[in-house]
């Protein structure tokens, strides 16, 4: 192959053309605020803006999850209709399509639970797992979700029963659980393939009502939390090993949601109890406060979407 430039230079050989890196955005969605549940959206943009709300589609609800499927879409899961955790339970979902748009409820599949998290794996594949059915009554069942957004059947549960928890995806193919309520700092690594394996001893501050997300393309970060309220975060590597402390950052929080944006890793903590933004840098800085746009709640979801 030869090329020509103006100028008359010419150029021959092999050459390979690489594709511009994806450009994530995010979507934060559904909780609990100011007169009950919601089930408004609030979409976030490549460079991390977030839009005003969008009016909610589906079943206004809390203590739901979400998570990335088939490389450039999103679902939210599960949760609770009710006033508190120990009410009426769900199990529907709702697909966000690769240019942010929610889907009306899906029928449910699996445990109606709240309280659980979820996460993408296999590059294309979510699960949800862990939640409480009832008070005082905790699972560790998972759900896989097809790369086309398809949720499968219980799978049976591994490891400490729990709610509260968060989960990320990690080394670009596998994800993993950690902390929870009672008050654990436990993590469950999560194959490639979807298999949760069990209990690893847990490192950092035992806390619940966290928050997590991917940073950096391959690490993840868990942040913030109750027991009580608290800002520490904990960076997890590329190999699922999950750091000590790090002084946190902002205000204390909890029951915020997290997502990853951007084309280089980039990644966000927003809402929750305190209200606040926190941008991450894709090696795992957290920022101080910005304020946050639209509806202010709490016990959200969020997932990143787009390409």
């Amino acid at each position: 192959m030869s090329i020509t430039m103006t100028g008359g230079m010419t150029f021959s050989g092999a050459f390979t053309v690489t594709a511009p890196p994806p450009s994530l955005k995010a979507i934060f969605g559904y909780g609990v605020g100011s007169g009950g549940n919601k089930s408004m959206t609030n979409l976030v943009s490549n460079t991390g803006v977030i839009a005003t709300d969008t009016t909610g589609v589906g079943t206004a609800r809390m203590y739901l999850a979400a998570a990335s499927y088939g490389t450039d879409k999103a679902i939210f899961g599960y949760g609770t209709t009710g006033a508190n955790l120990d009410e009426t339970k769900v199990s529907m979902t709702n697909l966000v399509s690769n240019t942010g748009v929610v889907s009306t409820d899906t029928t449910g599949v699996g445990t109606a639970r709240a309280g659980l998290a979820a996460a993408c794996y296999g590059t294309d594949k979510a699960l949800f797992g862990y939640g409480t059915t009832a008070a005082f009554t905790y699972t560790a069942v998972t759900n896989l979700v097809s790369n086309t957004g398809v949720v499968a059947t219980n799978t049976t549960g591994v490891g400490t029963s729990r709610w509260g928890l968060a989960a990320a995806g990690y080394g670009v193919d596998k994800a993993l659980f950690g902390f929870g309520f009672g008050y654990v700092s436990m993590t469950n690594l999560v194959s490639n393939t979807g298999v949760v394996a069990t209990d690893t001893t847990g490192v950092g501050t035992a806390r619940a009502e966290l928050s997590a997300t991917t940073y950096g393309t391959d690490k993840a970060i868990f942040g913030y939390g109750t027991y009580p309220s608290t800002n520490v975060t904990n960076l997890v590597s590329n190999t699922g090993v999950v750091a000590s402390d790090t002084t946190g950052v902002g205000s204390n929080n909890f029951a915020q949601a997290a997502a990853g944006y951007g084309s280089t890793g980039q990644a966000m903590f927003a809402y929750g109890a305190a209200d606040t933004v926190n941008l991450i840098s894709n090696t795992g800085v957290v920022a101080s406060n910005t304020p946050t746009v639209g509806t202010w709640r709490y016990r959200l979801a969020a997932a990143s979407y787009g390409s």
